[in-house]
């Protein structure tokens, strides 16, 4: 894009090269090398030039020096030699006292006032939550607010209910917060929904869209659910007449199961999602087709 701003880089190479292992060689620093391509043949051709040195005895030769880069040329070239590093005139500044910050504050005090370090929060995450997917654990530690909503959701929640926690904020919450005019929802409004997730109530679909309507308008998931029947039966009474129905509709399918193919058993769910209008819990109508079909 013509309008972006040009972005260059530059890096500054040291280099070194010894027969002594116990020993550095002397250094010498390439600077402004101004891409990859060329610190590579600014390096190779630098380490080349000192083995040379080196295998000649002349290895006295390589002083602490500033050397750029010569692309025509392809070498480097001495640019100012350095003595050591007081060369560079360090020294006290006069006009500011030396601070001893162990006599001015208690360390120890300091050290257990600070509040939890990400380090701390990552494992308590995978720890005290049971939290095993990486990336969940890095999106929820990396902004306070986040890791403060999720904390406080998951409170009285069991194992599962924390995960399916986990899993809508890291994944639904984050991405439909970020459109305009959305927010996090209200923690009592949050934590019903994932219950009524975690005792089947909701299925996923459902769930996802009641998420989109209460981080616009932050109202009781039950309600929404009910309005628009999303809620999911699980009455097993109820549901085992209408698997009863799907078996005495369909007898060569029930043979097909009761020879050994246990793939057909899907059908019997989705016959009974499309009787219930999708209302159905299927996890509740698979349970007790197969009862019914064994």
């Amino acid at each position: 894009d013509a309008n972006m701003e040009k972005v260059e880089m530059r890096v500054e190479a040291n280099i070194s090269i010894s027969t002594d292992p116990n020993k550095l060689g002397t250094k010498v620093e390439i600077k402004n090398l101004n891409s990859f391509k060329v610190v590579e043949k600014a390096v190779a051709h630098e380490l080349e030039r000192m083995e040379m040195l080196h295998e000649a005895g002349r290895e006295d030769e390589i002083v602490q020096e500033t050397r750029g880069w010569d692309d025509e040329k392809a070498s480097t070239f001495s640019q100012r030699a350095k003595e050591d590093a007081h060369d560079y005139r360090y020294f006290p500044d006069p006009d500011i006292p030396k601070l001893y910050l162990h006599e001015i504050f208690d360390l120890e005090d300091l050290k257990n006032g600070l509040p939890e370090l990400p380090w701390e929060k990552r494992e308590r995450y995978h720890q005290s939550f049971g939290i095993k997917n990486d990336d969940q654990v890095e999106i929820l530690i990396k902004e306070k607010e986040l890791a403060d909503y999720f904390e406080e959701t998951v409170s009285d929640m069991d194992k599962k209910g924390i995960q399916l926690a986990a899993n809508y904020i890291t994944s639904d919450i984050v991405s439909l917060t970020s459109e305009e005019g959305s927010n996090f929802p209200s923690v009592d409004n949050f934590s019903k929904l994932i219950i009524m997730i975690a005792e089947g109530n909701l299925s996923s679909r459902g769930a996802k869209d009641i998420l989109s309507i209460i981080v616009k308008e932050d109202n009781d998931p039950e309600i929404i659910a009910k309005e628009k029947g999303l809620l999911q039966q699980n009455d097993e009474g109820a549901l085992k007449e209408t698997i009863q129905k799907v078996i005495n509709d369909n007898p060569s399918v029930v043979e097909e199961y009761k020879g050994g193919k246990e793939s057909v058993l899907q059908f019997f769910v989705g016959q009974g999602m499309k009787e219930t209008k999708g209302s159905a819990n299927p996890q509740v109508l698979g349970k007790i087709a197969k009862e019914l079909l064994n």
